[in-house]
């Protein structure tokens, strides 16, 4: 090889983090033992939001580059006892806030001014399972081990703020073990496949992203449970914030945690100011 060949040659740059929603989201719709648990979606435009609310009632509508569910929207069609498109209303949330429209038109110039310039993403809208009255999701770390395999390390659930439609703790949620959540919908044998089924599944995703990004350490994946239990993969975070798991009374998981990160070179700043911890 010559010198002009060598300073030509390409240096593939090792990424441990990948901000992109949609990029996470098409990387893992290639897999065909992940797809089955994503939700559809595709980049936000006007036909396109239109045409899965027509398709599932209701979406979410995220921001490509964002974290905390901050910019998250709630968006539904809803459609009354009428006939017609006059029974017809567009609603959405931000925050505390609904606002509701009646042509979709409006309601897209609405949410379109709420991005912010920005781009979104639109995600079909699963509907969550609920602990008294609010819906809930479940966190998955997942971590290289020192040894270097891929283990799911901890597990918690996180109850939505009662006026919210997100489940993050930075915007108020509440942090809950994944059992006691899970308890009133199933048996306890079928909540240990369940634990057993996410965990599989939270191995394929880390692996699957994995091939793409090599860099990648830590994983996690943020699920929802819909009403036949079916887990789905709403996000994976390349940056997990292991702050919830110190409002667990079990902190085993939370030293675990810890101590894979600290294998490869990561520490964490354990000062959990917004979630709550849950009473039982």
């Amino acid at each position: 090889m010559n010198k002009k060949q060598a300073k030509a040659a390409p240096v593939k740059k090792v990424h441990s983090t990948v901000a992109s929603k949609w990029t996470k989201t098409v990387v893992l719709q290639r897999d065909p033992q992940v797809r089955k648990y994503l939700p559809p979606a595709q980049m936000m435009t006007e036909k396109g939001l239109r045409e899965m609310l027509l398709k599932w009632k209701m979406v979410y509508v995220k921001p490509t580059l964002g974290s905390l569910g901050n910019g998250v929207m709630k968006v539904e069609l809803n459609e009354g006892k009428g006939s017609g498109q006059a029974a017809r209303s567009f609603s959405y949330q931000l925050g505390e806030t609904r606002l509701t429209f009646r042509t979709y038109k409006e309601a897209y110039l609405s949410i379109l001014k709420s991005t912010k310039g920005k781009a979104y993403l639109v995600q079909k809208g699963i509907h969550l399972l609920k602990h008294k009255g609010r819906p809930f999701d479940i966190r998955l770390v997942m971590q290289q081990s020192p040894r270097g395999i891929w283990e799911a390390t901890g597990t918690l659930g996180r109850a939505a703020h009662p006026r919210k439609i997100v489940t993050n703790g930075s915007q108020g949620g509440t942090i809950y073990p994944t059992d006691y959540l899970l308890k009133p919908y199933t048996s306890k044998a079928k909540r240990t496949r369940m634990l057993e089924q996410m965990d599989k599944l939270a191995i394929n995703t880390a692996k699957c992203l994995h091939k793409v990004y090599p860099g990648i350490k830590e994983l996690g994946l943020d699920l929802a449970i819909d009403r036949r239990l079916k887990p789905w993969i709403l996000e994976v975070n390349t940056r997990p914030d292991p702050c919830p798991f110190t409002l667990l009374e079990d902190q085993s998981m939370l030293r675990k945690i810890v101590r894979y990160a600290k294998a490869y070179g990561k520490t964490y700043r354990l000062n959990c100011k917004k979630a709550k911890r849950g009473k039982r």
